[in-house]
This record gives C-alpha cells, structure tokens and sequence, in this order.
C-alpha cells in the first residue's frame, strides 16, 4: 500500500488565499493619502570623481555645475554629456523654495537624456538644528 498525498485541500486553501489577496492588494495601494515623514538620512559616501550635478535655483533657473542651461536644452546637452546612458550617480540639487513640479519636470528631462541614477541633495544641517 503507497502513501499518497492528497493535496486538494490545499489547493482549494491556497485558491481561497489568492483570491482575497487580489481583491484586498489593489484597495490597499489606490486612493491613500500620503503625508511624507521629514526625516534625516545617512550621507552617501562621495565617488572619487567629481560627480555631474543639475541645479535648480530660487528664481527656477538650471545650472549643470556652474553653468546655466535653458530648460529646453537640458536633454540635449545632457544627453551629449552621457551619450547613450550614463551610469555614474547624478546629483539634483534644488532649492527649498522651488515648486515640486518644478523639480519633478527636471527630474523626468534628466531621465529622458539617459540618466538612470539620480540622487536629491539635502542641507544635513538643516536636519540636525531640529
């Protein structure tokens, strides 16, 4: 006489288990309100090359190092720099006073020239006052 298994049970278990994931996961994820924590990260450590950083100042203007780009020639002059992509980490740098739309505009051109790994800068000094 062989021992067998009989494993409907768990599949009908495991059935039932996925269903009420599919119907709850979706209702956890849409329609939540967001209030981001402020909170103080530990600083990246610098690469030992001087890292490509993008400003965005007060006034909305954008600087790549220290020169000013106009916004419709970020990609191109981006993309120049990287050619078809650029590994390296990139640094955005935007003022506290600049629209979020603003930032994520910059952002989304910098993806667009072939950027794929952007950081944002923070002042850590202004996190350690508080």
């Amino acid at each position: 006489m062989a021992a067998e298994i009989n494993v409907t049970p768990l599949v009908d278990v495991m059935l039932v288990l996925l269903i009420v994931f599919m119907i709850t996961a979706p209702l956890l994820t849409t329609g939540v309100e967001v209030s981001l924590p402020k909170a103080s990260a530990e600083n990246l450590r610098a690469p030992q090359s001087q890292p490509l950083s993008v400003s965005l100042d007060s006034s909305g203007a954008i600087y790549i190092q220290e020169t000013r780009v106009n916004p419709e020639e970020l990609v191109s002059t981006l993309y120049a720099i990287a050619g078809e992509g650029y590994e390296e980490r990139i640094f955005l740098r935007a003022d506290e006073g600049v629209n979020y739309g603003q930032v994520m505009n910059v952002m989304t051109r910098m993806q667009r020239a072939g950027y794929r790994n952007i950081a944002l800068v923070t002042d850590p000094q202004a996190e350690e006052s508080r």
